[in-house]
C-alpha cells in the first residue's frame, strides 16, 4: 500500500517528556541509531537554504494540524514539506519590511535576514489503511528540531540523494509500490530512531543558532531614526528589540528634517542678531541724547527760574494795584454821598426857611397863592429817598496772594518736556453720526500730556479753507466726538498736546465726513406686485453718498415691524426692486450711507404684496382731467371747449382725455379693477412709455384698450390695437371690469366682474413693460382699485 508523508509544524509533538508514543520511538540510549532523515530548524522565515534543501514542492498539501492525515496523495517524483506560496508569501513580507525601513541599500544585513542558514525540517506521517496503520501507528506522529546551521549543506545533499535513491525504487510501477512503501516505512523508523541521539547536540546547536541570528551592535550601524525616542537605531531593534512599538523613520529623512529646524532657528537668530544690533546703535543715540537733553534741561531751569520770578513780581503789582482801585472806589462813593447829603440839607434848610416866611401875617388870598407851590415842593421833597447807609465801608477786603500758579510753575520744573505733534488717526467706519463724529489720534512717545487743543473746521468747495472759521476744544482723552456738525459734511482735524513745559507742533490734518441726512421715500411713486416692489427715494443730501441700504421687516399679527428681517446693502440708485414673499405686509425705510457711516431710518413705507400697486401719473394728465385725493379715481368736469387755450404739460396728453399710470416692472401676472357708471364713456387699458401723446388711446400701434360708447341704439364696445377692434357685442354693460396683464404669456384680457364673464383677450408680445391707461370721454368719474388679488372665479374662466 502506498503510504503518504507530510512535514509537522508542532515543535512539541514528538517530545519524550511528554508524549508516551514518542518516548517509545525515541528510547534514552547512546547507542548508534542507524542513519536516515536529518531534521532541519524551522525559523520564522522560509529561508533560501530551505528551498535549496526541498527545490521542488507538490502543488498542493494538507494544512491539517499534527496528526492529521493528508487529503491528496503524494505522487512519484514529489518532495515533501511547506508549500512555494509560503516560502513567497514571507520572503514578500520581509523585503517589504526592509524597503519600509531602508533596509534595501544594505545588502550584508538583507542576506543576514534572508540567506541560507535557517531551514524547516518536519517528520513524515503515513497514510495507510486501517490494517497497516495498526502496525505503524507510533509512526504517525511528527516534530520540528533544530540542527546546526553548519550541517544543513550537508544533510540538505544527504536528504536529496536519499531521496533520488527513493524515488528511483517508486518509479517502475503498480507492482513495486507494496514494496516501496515498506521501504518509506522503514527509512522513517530509522530516522525517528537516529533522532533521539543527536537531541542534545540539535538543541545546543539551536542556542547557537538563535546567537547567529543576533546583530553585532558594534558591526551594524544606525540605519532608522526612533522619533520616539529620538535616536537613531537598527533596523533589528524596531523588528525585534525595545523600539518594536515606536515611531520610526528613515534616517534620511530625519536628517532633513533636523537640517530644516536648524535653518528656521538660523534664521530666527539672525533676527536676533539684527535686533540686538538695532538696539546698540538705539543704545548710542540714547547715549547722545542724553547730554543734548541735560543742556536743554539746564536752560529750561533756568527759564522757569525767571518765570516764577516773573510771576511773583507781577502778583505783587496785581495786588497793589487793586488794592489802591479799591481805596478809590471807595472814597468816590463816600464823596458822591457827601454831596448828595450836603444838597439835601441846603435843601431842607430853603424849605424851612420858606415855611417861616409864609407863616407871616399875610392876607388870605396871597397866602394862599404863595402856600400852593410850596406844599407842592415839599410834598416833592419828603417823597424822595433819603439814603442814610454808607456807600463804602472803611475796611478793606483781606487779599490773600495765590501762588497756585506760582506752585505749578515751581512743580514744572523737572525733567519733563514739551511733547511732541501728535498722530491724528484717519476716519474709522461707522465713526459718525449726521451731526457728530468721533475723533482719534496718538502719540509716538511717552511724552506727559496735561490735556490736548483739537481744531476744526469744514470743508467746502464754495468758500475758500482759508476763510473758513476755525473752532477749538480742549479735550483730556486721545479721542473727542464732535457734535453740532452738518449731516453729509466733510471737516478738516488737527490737534496738538500741551503740558507744562509747553505746547507741542500741530499734527498733520485730517478730514473726516459726518453720515447722510435719512433719505425721502416717494410715498406715492411705489409700485409693487405679489413677489416684488418697486421703492423710489430722494437722498435728502447736498453732497453726493455712497451707497443705500433697505431695511424690511413683515407684520405679523399686528407686530409694529421693528425688527428688521432682511437688509439689502450697497444700492448705487435712489430706487430698488425687490423681491418679496406673497400674501405678505412689508415695512421698508432706506437708510444712505457714506464712509462716516449710515444714515438714520427713513419715514417707513407700507408694501401689501396681496396684488400689483401702481400710482397715477399726474405729469402726463390731460389738462381736463384730474386726480381726486385718494390718488386713484380720476374726473373730468368739462369737455365743451377743447378748442380754448389750455395748460398742457410736456409729457401729457393733448387730444385724449386720458392720463398713464406708473410702469408695471414686474414679470408675471398683475390685476387691477376698474368702477365704472353704465352710461360712461371710457378707455381703459395699457400703453408703452412712448405711446403717441397727440393721438387716441387704442388708435396706435403702442397702446391697447377697451373703449365704450354710448349710442342711441345700444351700448358700443370696442377693444382697439391699431386702430381696429374685433366685431363683439356686449349686452350687459359691466360697472366692475377686471382688468388681467399676463407678461408671460403676452395677454392682455378684460372680465365683466359683475356676471363674471370673460369680454375679450389681446394676444400680443409685449416688448416693453407696460403703463396702466385711462381715459374719459364725457363728464365723470373713473375709479381705480389696484393691489388687490386676483379673484378666484377669473382663474377658472
Amino acid at each position: 500500500m502506498e503510504n503518504e508523508f507530510v512535514f509537522s509544524s508542532d515543535p512539541a509533538a514528538l517530545d519524550p517528556a511528554t508524549d508516551p508514543a514518542a518516548s517509545m520511538m525515541f528510547p534514552e540510549s547512546n547507542e548508534n541509531e542507524p542513519e536516515g532523515l536529518t531534521f532541519y530548524h524551522m525559523d520564522l522565515y522560509e529561508s533560501k537554504g530551505r528551498l535549496e534543501i526541498f527545490p521542488e514542492e507538490p502543488a498542493g498539501r494538507g494544512d491539517g494540524a499534527l496528526g492529521e492525515t493528508s487529503k491528496e496523495s503524494t505522487g512519484p517524483g514529489e518532495d515533501f514539506g511547506s508549500s512555494d506560496q509560503s516560502a513567497y508569501d514571507l520572503e514578500k513580507e520581509v523585503d517589504e519590511l526592509t524597503k519600509l525601513y531602508g533596509l534595501d541599500e544594505d545588502k550584508e544585513i538583507d542576506q543576514e535576514l534572508l540567506g541560507g542558514n535557517i531551514a524547516t525540517a518536519g517528520i513524515l506521517e503515513s497514510k495507510e489503511t486501517p490494517a497497516h496503520n495498526e502496525g505503524v501507528a507510533a509512526g504517525s506522529y511528527g516534530s520540528i528540531y533544530n540542527a546546526p546551521k553548519s550541517s544543513s549543506p550537508v544533510n540538505g545533499s544527504q536528504h536529496k540523494k536519499h531521496m533520488e535513491s527513493t524515488e528511483e525504487q517508486e518509479l517502475p510501477g503498480k507492482d513495486s509500490q507494496d514494496e516501496s512503501q515498506h521501504l518509506h516505512n522503514a527509512r522513517a523508523y530509522d530516522e525517528l530512531h537516529n533522532h533521539a541521539s543527536s537531541k542534545e547536540e540539535l538543541r545546543s546547536d539551536d542556542r547557537q543558532d538563535e546567537q547567529s541570528i543576533q546583530p553585532n551592535s558594534e558591526e551594524e550601524a544606525a540605519d532608522i531614526y526612533c522619533a520616539t525616542c529620538k535616536i537613531p537605531i537598527r533596523a533589528f531593534d524596531k523588528l525585534f528589540g525595545d523600539h518594536k512599538d515606536h515611531e520610526v523613520t528613515q534616517l534620511g529623512n530625519a536628517v532633513e528634517s533636523a537640517k530644516e529646524e536648524i535653518q528656521k532657528n538660523m534664521c530666527k537668530l539672525e533676527e536676533q542678531v539684527t535686533e540686538m544690533e538695532n538696539f546698540a546703535s538705539h543704545l548710542e543715540e540714547i547715549f547722545i541724547t542724553v547730554e543734548e537733553n541735560f543742556g536743554r534741561q539746564e536752560q529750561n531751569f533756568e527759564t522757569h527760574y525767571n518765570e516764577v520770578m516773573q510771576t511773583l513780581t507781577q502778583r505783587y503789582e496785581e495786588k497793589v494795584e487793586g488794592l489802591g482801585e479799591e481805596k478809590k472806589q471807595k472814597l468816590e462813593a463816600l464823596y458822591g454821598q457827601l454831596v448828595s447829603c450836603g444838597e439835601n440839607l441846603d435843601t431842607c434848610k430853603e424849605l424851612m426857611e420858606t415855611i417861616q416866611e409864609l407863616c407871616k401875617d399875610k392876607e388870605k388870598a396871597d397866602f394862599i397863592k404863595a402856600a400852593v407851590p410850596v406844599v407842592d415842593r415839599l410834598g416833592e421833597f419828603l417823597k424822595k429817598d433819603m439814603d442814610l447807609e454808607l456807600s463804602a465801608l472803611p475796611d478793606f477786603e483781606d487779599r490773600v496772594i495765590d501762588f497756585a500758579d506760582v506752585q505749578q510753575l515751581m512743580d514744572s520744573i523737572n525733567t519733563i518736556a514739551a511733547p511732541s505733534a501728535p498722530v491724528i488717526n484717519p476716519q474709522a467706519p461707522n465713526s459718525a453720526t449726521g451731526t457728530s463724529v468721533r475723533v482719534c489720534w496718538g502719540l509716538f512717545s511717552d511724552d506727559t500730556v496735561e490735556f490736548y487743543q483739537l481744531y476744526y473746521k469744514q470743508v467746502s468747495d464754495d468758500t475758500p479753507s482759508e476763510e473758513q472759521a476755525e473752532l477749538m476744544l480742549k479735550v483730556k482723552e486721545a479721542y473727542c466726538t464732535v457734535t453740532n456738525l452738518v449731516p453729509n459734511t466733510q471737516y478738516e482735524f488737527w490737534v496738538s498736546a500741551l503740558n507744562t513745559a509747553g505746547v507741542s507742533p500741530v499734527s498733520e490734518r485730517a478730514v473726516y465726513v459726518t453720515a447722510p441726512s435719512p433719505p425721502i421715500i416717494k410715498r406715492k411713486e411705489r409700485r409693487s406686485c405679489e413677489n416684488a416692489a418697486l421703492v423710489c427715494w430722494e437722498s435728502g443730501n447736498m453732497n453726493p453718498v455712497d451707497s443705500y441700504t433697505v431695511e424690511l421687516s413683515i407684520l405679523t399679527n399686528g407686530e409694529n415691524g421693528d425688527i428688521i428681517t432682511e437688509s439689502i446693502v450697497g444700492i448705487p440708485n435712489c430706487e430698488a426692486l425687490i423681491q418679496l414673499e406673497p400674501g405678505q405686509s412689508y415695512i421698508i425705510s432706506v437708510r444712505a450711507v457714506n464712509m462716516g457711516g449710515p444714515s438714520e431710518r427713513s419715514e417707513p413705507v407700507s408694501i401689501h404684496t396681496t396684488g400689483t400697486y401702481f400710482y397715477l401719473n399726474e405729469d402726463t394728465a390731460h389738462p381736463l382731467l384730474s386726480v381726486l385725493e385718494d390718488g386713484l379715481t380720476i374726473a373730468c368736469s368739462e369737455i365743451e371747449n377743447l378748442e380754448c387755450d389750455l395748460s398742457f404739460r410736456d409729457n401729457g396728453f393733448t387730444r385724449c382725455i386720458a392720463i398713464l399710470g406708473s410702469m408695471i416692472p414686474f414679470q408675471g401676472k398683475h390685476y387691477w379693477e376698474v368702477e365704472v357708471d353704465e352710461n360712461m364713456e371710457y378707455r381703459v387699458g395699457v400703453a408703452f412709455e412712448n405711446t403717441h401723446r397727440h393721438g387716441y388711446l387704442g388708435a396706435n400701434s403702442s397702446s391697447w384698450c377697451m373703449r365704450h360708447i354710448v349710442t342711441p341704439a345700444r351700448h358700443k364696445y370696442e377693444f382697439l390695437h391699431s386702430g381696429t377692434t374685433p366685431d363683439i357685442r356686449i349686452t350687459i354693460p359691466p360697472k366692475r371690469i377686471g382688468i388681467l396683464l399676463d407678461y408671460d404669456n403676452w395677454k392682455l384680457s378684460f372680465f365683466n366682474l359683475d356676471i363674471a364673464q370673460h369680454l375679450y383677450t389681446f394676444n400680443s408680445h409685449f416688448q416693453h413693460y407696460v403703463h396702466p391707461c385711462f381715459a374719459l370721454e364725457k363728464p365723470g368719474f373713473l375709479r381705480i382699485r389696484n393691489g388687490i388679488a386676483m379673484p378666484a372665479s377669473i382663474t377658472l374662466l
